[in-house]
């Protein structure tokens, strides 16, 4: 457990006080001074990091830190801040607008904003030798080139990123473009954001962070209170109509299996990169930090009052974790473990209207890769992912700030074949662990899988992220184009990057 001035000092940068949130430190003419005068910006926000506090139950408010922002210019609908949540605010834009967005740090600790999922060049996606120092500005700027789709952003300071996205830093980047707009999806009321979140509170609400030290480290950090949007015990009131429900799964290290309570298949329409080719039904989804999907979810069947619950159902979990504790009451080793089920949201039939649209059976065109597009199909890329003494490794290195191996140097322009293994059970480890893959700067195409412990996974579309349990492998498939420079794969159990396993590649 931790008081206020513990969690600033867990930062690494001592105890500080809260900052004043009224008003926005950025004066035009600051702004002025920060522009590309060559880049003429579509949409341009103003974002600050801040330590705050947030009523998340009754009692002593929860401190926090927190992304808020403004609209400077373009739709004022395009930042949309979430009430009663400490998840910064929804970015919505559109494919080909250039965007310009100057943050703020004012967090007693650098930070930095990585762009999660977007094809950004490498100076703007936010790599942790770029950290912004406390009381600094820095100004992004990048076309949007990704495909629609449901993207984010959150902080990645190297050993701090888990504590800093756990205090609160992390918010929803949604896209959209003319192969979506066609398709007459949900939208508005209906189109709905779900982060999906497991946190520790004390008695005195405040939120607890490595309990238990180096072992939460190595497992990864696993709470007792789901939080969806950044409230524990949701509730979602619907109508009998059809709705798009955007999930993210934004914890630090938890995966979700998700069902619906009354065994209505899945309805999976996007993953990380965007839509499917066509509709996918799942009896559950396996979700693993970082990965989204999006669900068609069709209430007209329901009459009203009807009750149901998106739960995660129980699967044999890579850590074997302890009961679920008291909530709000940790101790230090109690927690829900990763694996056990539970209830995610509740969702409440309230209202009779008449559904109107209808599941298109075709969503979008996607290019498909084979082994032999790859320019190293018949030599690919070998990544092997585990933990040993207490450090991540990626092929055995861990993770130096600016350093390259041979086998991390990338051709421009290249298209190329990767196999990515969680060789945690064949290294004959203790504590086999499961390890999110994550690529900075790409969107990438799984197209095998060896070992595979689920039919839960949703590979199908293009993926940034993809779920490694102890024994698997994957092999990939993504072009290296646009941009030049120094980028990020790392597992996305948030402690492991922060515990070094997390490398470098060189696009040249």
């Amino acid at each position: 457990m931790f008081n206020r001035r513990q969690f600033l000092y867990l930062a690494g940068a001592g105890a500080a006080s809260l900052l004043n949130m009224n008003g926005f430190p950025f004066t035009k003419a600051a702004m002025a001074a920060s522009k590309n005068t060559e880049f003429s910006p579509d949409v341009e926000l103003s974002l600050r990091a801040t330590p705050s506090e947030v009523q998340i139950f009754p009692g002593q408010p929860t401190t926090v830190w927190q992304y808020t922002g403004q609209v400077i210019k373009g739709d004022p609908n395009g930042l949309m801040h979430l009430d009663q949540s400490y998840l910064g605010p929804i970015i919505r834009v559109r494919q080909h607008q250039k965007v310009r967005i100057h943050f703020k740090n004012d967090l007693p600790a650098t930070s930095i904003i990585h762009w999660h999922g977007l094809h950004v060049p490498a100076s703007m996606d936010g790599h942790p030798k770029d950290v912004i120092p406390t009381g600094e500005t820095f100004t992004y700027e990048f076309e949007v080139l990704n495909r629609a789709g449901t993207y984010w952003y959150h902080p990645h300071p190297h050993g701090r990123t888990g504590h800093q996205v756990y205090g609160g830093l992390a918010g929803l980047f949604l896209i959209s473009d003319a192969e979506e707009e066609k398709l007459n999806l949900p939208a508005d009321q209906l189109d709905i954001p779900l982060v999906l979140q497991d946190r520790a509170f004390n008695r005195d609400n405040q939120l607890v962070y490595l309990p238990r030290g180096m072992h939460d480290s190595m497992t990864g950090m696993l709470g007792d209170s789901i939080c969806v949007n950044g409230r524990p015990d949701f509730k979602l009131a619907v109508s009998t109509r059809a709705y798009r429900l955007r999930i993210l799964n934004g914890s630090n290290s938890r995966i979700y299996k998700l069902a619906w309570s009354d065994g209505t298949p899945l309805t999976v329409i996007a993953t990380d990169g965007g839509l499917l080719e066509k509709p996918v039904e799942k009896k559950y989804a396996v979700l693993g930090p970082a990965e989204r999907i999006e669900l068609w979810a069709d209430f007209s069947q329901y009459p009203v009052g009807k009750s149901l619950e998106l739960v995660s159902k129980y699967f044999e979990p890579a850590i074997q974790g302890r009961a679920m504790g008291p909530r709000r009451g940790m101790t230090g080793a109690e927690t829900l473990p990763n694996g056990a089920p539970f209830s995610v949201l509740k969702i409440n039939v309230a209202t009779k209207e008449t559904e109107t649209r209808s599941l298109p059976q075709k969503l979008s065109a996607i290019e498909r890769y084979q082994r032999q597009d790859a320019d190293n199909a018949e030599h690919p890329r070998q990544f092997s992912f585990f933990m040993r003494h207490m450090r991540g490794l990626i092929n055995g290195r861990t993770f130096r700030m600016q350093e390259v191996a041979d086998d991390e140097r990338i051709r421009l322009n290249s298209t190329e074949l990767w196999e990515l293994a969680n060789d945690d059970r064949r290294m004959g480890m203790m504590m086999p662990m499961p390890h999110p893959v994550h690529l900075h700067g790409k969107q990438f195409q799984v197209i095998e899988r060896r070992g595979a412990l689920h039919s839960g996974y949703v590979d199908e579309g293009w993926k940034d992220t993809v779920l490694l349990m102890p024994g698997e492998r994957a092999r990939i498939v993504t072009n290296f184009t646009d941009y030049k420079g120094l980028f990020l794969y790392h597992c996305h159990i948030l402690e492991h990057g922060d515990m070094g396993m997390m490398r470098n590649y060189l696009i040249t």
